[in-house]
């Protein structure tokens, strides 16, 4: 009996995990979720990394080596991290070849506290990019304001970018035609078009919002609505003149990616979002207890979204401005990720100085 994590890859959709930790590579863990849950890529950010060093002892030999080198919090993470994601990567590089560079891609974020700074962004992205020295390594980048000309400035350069925190059809467009403007000038300048892209638009944050002001019969629609508009413009901009010039010249689509896809409400479905967004040309980044839930007992059925324009409407009638709502989730997120990230440091800190005084 087929699972179902392999009917939703064999649907066209890839598997991610949203999650990294030394312990999960050197316990075949992860080998085992590629081997047997059909999962292709991997996700990571500053939070599942603060956990991963606070609630274990696998970096502590690595951390005090380092400190010996005299590196700062931020240097020491960075290495850390780019260790961790060189192997998980290495681990993808066969799905990697076997889809000519389409699937097997890891990620690892800028500092979010360069989400308002183009140009130190541009920097951090070019660094990491040469220090990982994998082909299969997406720097992620926020699809801010600031962000934007960022990846576009990435992709020229031939750097694979993730956009992150994408939270609407009108800001995942923008990040789209950042990616094809990038695109179109290394076409100009003679350059190999097929630079690896992802848009990862979060969707439960969504409902968790929401669901605070909203009346109960609209609880834990608005995400899936939202990633329903998104999807009608991927699809609609992947069939226009301009996408497919780039296209007839060698570059890729740049993916849409469903992020924040693990139930937040006890009272859903713990699939909710998996079953609800398997769409084929798209990847779904996974926390860990979904991708088990799923493995378990999810459903792919084949129902088509709700239109999801309707549904919009249906909030706008609870007075309820997914607009506004849309820039407070934003905000929101580049504080979350800056406050992660400063959590991140402090723990790094903590533990050095535990280890110097061992």
């Amino acid at each position: 009996m087929m699972k179902p994590t392999q009917k939703l890859h064999e649907l066209g959709q890839s598997i991610w995990l949203d999650n990294i930790t030394r312990g999960l590579l050197a316990s075949g863990t992860l080998q085992h979720y590629i081997e047997e849950l059909s999962v292709t890529g991997l996700t990571s950010n500053p939070t599942i990394f603060d956990h991963a060093i606070k609630n274990s002892k696998d970096y502590d030999d690595a951390i005090s080596q380092k400190l010996k080198q005299g590196k700062s919090s931020e240097e020491l993470f960075f290495e850390l991290a780019i260790e961790d994601l060189q192997k998980a990567a290495d681990l993808f590089r066969p799905t990697h070849d076997r889809t000519d560079g389409v699937d097997g891609w890891v990620s690892l974020e800028v500092s979010p506290l360069l989400a308002h700074d183009t140009a130190k962004t541009i920097a951090a992205a070019s660094d990491i990019h040469a220090s990982a020295a994998r082909p299969n390594l997406f720097i992620k980048i926020p699809g801010t304001k600031e962000g934007l000309p960022a990846i576009e400035e990435a992709i020229f350069s031939g750097i694979p970018v993730n956009v992150t925190l994408l939270f609407s059809r009108a800001q995942y467009v923008a990040a789209a035609e950042a990616y094809l403007r990038g695109v179109e000038r290394r076409i100009d300048a003679g350059l190999n078009p097929s630079v690896g892209s992802v848009a990862s638009l979060f969707v439960s944050r969504w409902d968790v919002a929401a669901d605070k002001i909203s009346p109960e019969a609209l609880h834990n629609h608005l995400g899936i609505a939202v990633a329903g508009q998104a999807l009608e413009s991927y699809r609609l901009l992947l069939s226009q003149p301009r996408w497919q010039r780039i296209f007839n010249e060698g570059a890729r689509p740049q993916r849409l990616l469903w992020a924040s896809t693990g139930t937040k409400d006890p009272k859903a479905s713990d699939t909710l979002y998996v079953e609800a967004l398997a769409a084929p040309l798209t990847v779904n980044t996974m926390p860990e207890a979904t991708l088990k839930a799923f493995a378990d007992h999810g459903n792919i059925a084949d129902v088509p979204l709700d239109r999801p324009d309707e549904v919009i409407v249906k909030f706008a009638h609870a007075g309820i401005s997914v607009d506004a709502l849309q820039s407070q989730l934003l905000a929101e997120g580049v504080a979350s990720f800056a406050k992660s990230w400063n959590d991140l440091m402090a723990c790094i800190a903590s533990k050095s100085g535990t280890l110097k005084a061992a």
